[in-house]
C-alpha cells in the first residue's frame, strides 16, 4: 500500500473535459492506460435551463450514470444567459488550480481553430491542454474506438447530411462503409454526435433508451458575423 500511495502521487492531476461522446470515451481510455494523470473529475458543460449537455443534449441524469460507470466524479459547469462558455471556463480553471491541477484534457482531433480558441482561453490562466488524440486522421480514430471495445449510439444528425434512420445507429466495423462520401467519418464537421455507453473505459453498461427523436435548428453566428441555420435529428434519451 505505501509503495501505491508513492506512485499515485507522481500523477499529474488532470481535469477532463467530458462530452460523453466516443472520442471523448476513445481520450480517456488511453489516457487512463497511460498512467501519465490522474483524473480529478470529468468537466462537463450543462444548459442551466434544459439540465443537458450543451453540445449533444445529454440529460445530467445520464452524464451522472457514464461518470458512476467509470469511477471518476462528475462536474458540471452550468452555462446561462448570464454565464458564457469562457466564464464559466475560467471559473473551472480557477477552482481547479486552487487543487494543484494544471491539465485539461481534451478528446479533438484535428480542428486547428478548435485548439487554438482553447490555448488561447486557458494558457493565459496557467492551464496547460493535453490532447491524446491530436494529429490522428477520422480514419485512424475510428478504428481505434472500436478496437478498443468501447460502445456508442449515434443520438444527433445533422439533417442535410444524415437522415433520421442514423439516429440509434451503433459505431461498428461496417459504419464506415454506410455513410455518404460527404461525410467525414468521425463527425469532425458536426455531421453526428454519440452517446458512449459500455466497454473500453466504462466499469460497467450505462442503461439508457432513445424516447424521441425531434427535427430541431440552431442558428450560429459565423466569423463574418453572418447568422447561419443548422437543422438536425435529435434523440431524446431517458
Amino acid at each position: 500500500m505505501q509503495n501505491f500511495s508513492i506512485y499515485m502521487s507522481t500523477l499529474k492531476k488532470a481535469i477532463f473535459s467530458w462530452s460523453g461522446g466516443k472520442d471523448s470515451a476513445l481520450a480517456l481510455h488511453r489516457v487512463l492506460q497511460e498512467n501519465e494523470f490522474e483524473i480529478v473529475a470529468l468537466l462537463t458543460t450543462i444548459d442551466a435551463v434544459s439540465k443537458t449537455s450543451s453540445i449533444h443534449a445529454v440529460p445530467l441524469n445520464l452524464l451522472e450514470k457514464q461518470a458512476r460507470s467509470l469511477g471518476i466524479p462528475l462536474y458540471p459547469v452550468l452555462l446561462s444567459a448570464d454565464k458564457n462558455y469562457e466564464e464559466a471556463m475560467r471559473e473551472a480553471a480557477a477552482h481547479f488550480k486552487a487543487q494543484d491541477v494544471h491539465h485539461f484534457i481534451f478528446g479533438d482531433i484535428f480542428l486547428e481553430e478548435v485548439r487554438a480558441y482553447r490555448q488561447k482561453l486557458m494558457q493565459p490562466l496557467g492551464i496547460h491542454l493535453v490532447m491524446p488524440l491530436w494529429g490522428k486522421s477520422s480514419a485512424e480514430v475510428l478504428d481505434l474506438f472500436i478496437a478498443s471495445g468501447t460502445r456508442t449510439k449515434i443520438i444527433v444528425t445533422q439533417a442535410d447530411q444524415l437522415d433520421e434512420e442514423f439516429i440509434g445507429r451503433e459505431l461498428d466495423e461496417h459504419f464506415a462503409a454506410s455513410l455518404p462520401h460527404t461525410v467525414d467519418v468521425c463527425g469532425e464537421n458536426g455531421e453526428y454526435h454519440t452517446f458512449a455507453y459500455a466497454g473500453g473505459p466504462f466499469g460497467e453498461p450505462v442503461l439508457f433508451e432513445i424516447i424521441a427523436v425531434s427535427n430541431i435548428s440552431h442558428s450560429f453566428t459565423m466569423d463574418t458575423g453572418a447568422t447561419k441555420t443548422f437543422h438536425y435529428w435529435q434523440a431524446e434519451l431517458d
